[in-house]
Order: C-alpha cells, then sequence, then structure tokens
C-alpha cells in the first residue's frame, strides 16, 4: 500500500477489521433495508452506504471522524477515505 496516490490513512492500515455479520447494525435496529455493506477500519462496525436509504456509514464517519472503510461485500476488495476522498484495492 506504500503509493504516493493513496492517503496516510490507508497506508497506516496493517491488517484489516472485517464485517463480524453481513447487516448493517443500524439498519437492523430501525426495520430497514441496505444495499451495501461497509466495515469501519477503527473500530470495525459495519453499516449501509451511501445508495441505502440511511447512508449509516456516511453518518457514523461525521459522527466519529473515523476515516477509512473497506467493502463488507463479499468479493470486493477496497478501501475508501472519507477525510481524503482516496478509493484503493488491496489483494
Amino acid at each position: 500500500m506504500e503509493s504516493p496516490e493513496i492517503c496516510n490513512h490507508i497506508q497506516e492500515i496493517k491488517s484489516l477489521k472485517l464485517a463480524k455479520e453481513l447487516v448493517c447494525e443500524e439498519c437492523v435496529k430501525i426495520g430497514s433495508d441496505w444495499v451495501h455493506l461497509r466495515t469501519c477500519q477503527t473500530c470495525g462496525t459495519t453499516l449501509c452506504c451511501d445508495q441505502s436509504a440511511h447512508a449509516h456509514m456516511t453518518n457514523h464517519y461525521h459522527k466519529t471522524d473515523h476515516p477509512v472503510v473497506i467493502s463488507a461485500e463479499p468479493g470486493e476488495k477496497w478501501l475508501w477515505c472519507y477525510k481524503d476522498e482516496v478509493f484503493a484495492d488491496y489483494q
């Protein structure tokens, strides 16, 4: 991950926090559906994406300032940094 295009927030991640369950923790509480899932790389919370009605992960970022998420969708291997608006694939 040592690339000049990749922000420090992403470069600092040494091991990935994976989703414990493939559900949006907040949507489950309110009985809502989600489109895609993201897992916060600071605290491990799994929430829904911006295409979902409640955009819980973006709300989580605004409340906590936790900058990096990964896709929790099976087969997708990428990270997103909210703070720097940087996207990166991983192996």
